[in-house]
């Protein structure tokens, strides 16, 4: 699937904790808005590289045990096989966007909560 959009507003005006945006064979893009306090939730992607974007709110990035700071702009990595959660420190939403290849989740899914993807997960 195609996606041309600006993806900074996009992920700006996102609400929820997970919308898949376009899902190809081998990559797919996601918005994401984590509440704060919330937090993604530690997991690992065993045959799946993520790349993540941050637009706005602060955070800290826990990859294999290593803590870093997150804010706007900064862009993480996460090869596959890496544990990893990123958790919002700050007052506002964080918001970004996602790039897992190959995809990870169905096309157009959509989790308004973290509890609504946690229940899809199981």
């Amino acid at each position: 699937m195609n996606y041309h959009d600006n993806i900074i507003e996009k992920a700006k005006r996102n609400t929820f904790f997970r919308e898949v945006l376009s899902t190809n064979t081998k990559s797919q893009l996601v918005v994401m808005s984590i509440p704060p306090g919330g937090e993604i939730g530690e997991e690992t992607h065993d045959d799946i590289d993520q790349i993540l974007f941050f637009i706005e709110g602060n955070g800290e990035a826990l990859l294999a045990g290593e803590k870093k700071s997150i804010e706007p702009n900064h862009l993480v990595i996460v090869p596959a096989g890496t544990l990893h959660n990123f958790i919002n420190t700050g007052a506002v939403d964080l918001k970004l966007f996602t790039i897992y290849a190959p995809p990870e989740h169905p096309d157009g899914t959509i989790h308004k909560t973290k509890a609504e993807a946690d229940q899809a997960h199981h």
